[in-house]
C-alpha cells in the first residue's frame, strides 16, 4: 500500500491540530498553583458536559418544535439509579449501553 505525501502531511497536520489544544494546557498549568476559585470552577466542567450530552440526546428536533426521545429517557432513568446505587462509572456505562441496545432492538 502506498501513501501519497500530501495525504500523509494532512494526517500529520490533523493529528498535530488535535493534540496541541489537548496537551499544551496541561503542560502549561502543571507547575502553576491555580487559585481555589479556578479549581472550583474547573470542577463543574464534567457535570456541565455530561448534562449537555444527556439533554442533547433526550431532546430531538421535531416538525412542531422540540420533542422528547422517549427511548433515550427510558434508558436514562434506570441507568441513573444504577449509577447512584453502584457509584461505578464502568458498571453504569455497561448497563446504559446494554439497556440502550435492548431498547433499540425492541423498538
Amino acid at each position: 500500500m502506498s501513501v501519497d505525501t500530501t495525504i500523509l502531511l494532512i494526517i500529520l497536520g490533523c493529528a498535530l491540530v488535535t493534540v496541541i489544544p489537548r496537551i499544551v494546557p496541561f503542560m502549561l498549568v502543571r507547575n502553576i498553583e491555580l487559585p481555589q476559585l479556578v479549581i472550583k470552577w474547573l470542577s463543574f466542567i464534567p457535570v456541565c458536559i455530561l448534562t449537555a450530552l444527556v439533554v442533547d440526546s433526550v431532546l430531538i428536533e421535531a416538525d412542531h418544535g422540540i420533542a422528547i426521545d422517549w427511548n433515550v429517557l427510558i434508558v436514562i432513568v434506570p441507568t441513573l439509579f444504577i449509577a447512584l446505587w453502584t457509584k461505578s462509572l464502568s458498571i453504569t456505562v455497561i448497563v446504559g449501553v446494554i439497556l440502550m441496545a435492548i431498547i433499540r432492538f425492541i423498538f
